[in-house]
């Protein structure tokens, strides 16, 4: 791999690991810190690497680089000696030797659920979890970010910033968790990574690489769980299932000039296998226990979609399954996705009938719906919604989809005259 390739690849896969075991070294209140030597690390490597040439192991030199740059840092600032360094000391084993700055696999794994549990913590909001995470948890630089959330690099700038303040004004420990705060925070670590994919799966950027590395970073964060045995629970499970059923149809879900393609337009032969299967095992992973979250359920709904037949035993199983979710857990996008299913198993005239109830005035994919519901049924009423769709939509992919509902409508009508 050249040089211009590898160096970015590394940073990707590399700078959240070193930054993770840094900031558990440092605390919460120096992450700029280990921020900076990290960065600091992978110029070096761009510079001399341009001049040496590429070395035989380049994660072993970004290491053994971040561990001297490290202990230069502890050597020429006084303050931070003082400051840090001897807390360091008087709470390891190695005390008054040379600090150790371990970056074994099993340190950076370590490392790396603690900052998921600091990182995501209820004192900060979802958008600044969010935001964060992808800045400190998966190496995203501020332009990437601003990208993936369609905001000014200024905005996500403050945002970041005033996450990390937060989480040192709470004087958040950087620390691995125990079973009791496992079980206090699981629901928040998960609903960001959940979160996370979410971004990148319904993203409105229109930057399809950064969608797919949003995505993989939140299984990725999810695995993480799973690896370790106090987080490896029934929850984490049915998450990672749920992704991986998602992931399975991201190669056919848009076209090569980007547009979306909907779900009952997808070419089947273009779903990862693999992915599906994954999705399965995880799955059943996730039945161990008596819990039921709603990741459990939205992945049973996800399992459904990955067998394209049209039958009715899919749609009453899926119907079934937004029944208890909405149970669980209500939202008014919950209850829009479940009028599609009730369509398919009850009728277009029922389904109508409990859409409406809705009344989701502000919402797009409400007035694409029920354009739907009344195609055959009302042609001018759907033309009518679709048009108000057409008026809420922000994204061109959106907007080109209602389009083309419209074009096929006012096509039909004519033909009816």
């Amino acid at each position: 791999m050249l040089e211009k390739e590898l160096i970015p690849n590394l940073f990707r896969t590399e700078y959240q690991k070193i930054v993770s075991v840094l900031c558990s070294l440092f605390g919460i209140h120096h992450i700029e810190i280990a921020e900076d030597i990290v960065s600091d690390t992978f110029l070096a490597a761009s510079e001399t690497w341009a001049i040496k040439g590429i070395p035989e192991n380049p994660t072993a030199w970004l290491y053994t680089v971040a561990k001297n740059k490290t202990k230069n840092h502890f050597k020429r600032n006084d303050i931070f000696e003082k400051k840090v360094v001897s807390e360091i000391k008087h709470n390891s084993p190695l005390n008054g030797e040379d600090i150790e700055i371990d970056l074994s696999e099993q340190n950076i794994v370590d490392s790396q659920l603690a900052m998921i549990f600091t990182v995501c913590n209820p004192c900060n909001s979802d958008e600044a979890q969010i935001a964060l995470a992808l800045n400190l948890l998966c190496g995203f630089g501020i332009s990437e970010i601003s990208d993936a959330f369609l905001s000014n690099k200024e905005v996500i700038y403050k945002r970041i910033n005033r996450a990390k303040e937060k989480l040192k004004e709470e004087n958040i420990k950087i620390q691995s968790p125990n079973p009791t705060e496992i079980i206090a925070r699981i629901d928040t670590v998960l609903k960001t990574i959940y979160l996370l994919f979410s971004e990148g799966y319904y993203s409105t950027s229109q930057n399809t690489t950064l969608r797919k590395d949003l995505c993989a970073e939140a299984m990725r964060l999810n695995y993480l769980l799973i690896q370790n045995q106090a987080t490896n629970l029934p929850a984490a499970n049915a998450l990672m299932a749920l992704m991986c059923f998602h992931s399975s149809r991201f190669e056919a879900r848009t076209s090569e000039s980007g547009e979306i393609i909907l779900y009952q337009d997808q070419d089947e032969k273009l779903w990862n296998q693999e992915l599906i299967d994954r999705g399965t095992y995880f799955l059943g992973k996730s039945s161990i226990g008596n819990t039921l979250s709603k990741y459990h359920l939205e992945a049973g709904i996800a399992y459904w979609h990955t067998l394209k037949s049209d039958t009715s035993e899919k749609w009453k199983h899926i119907l079934e399954l937004y029944n208890h979710l909405i149970i669980l857990e209500y939202s008014p996008i919950v209850a829009l996705n479940r009028t599609f299913a009730l369509s398919k198993v009850m009728g277009k005239q029922e389904a109508i009938i409990e859409a409406e109830k809705l009344n989701l005035t502000d919402n797009h994919f409400y007035y694409s719906l029920l354009g739907n519901l009344y195609i055959d049924i009302d042609n001018q009423k759907a033309k009518n919604h679709f048009e108000t769709a057409l008026k809420l939509a922000k994204t061109v992919s959106d907007k080109n989809i209602i389009s083309k509902n419209i074009l096929e409508l006012n096509s039909k009508m004519e033909n009816q005259k």
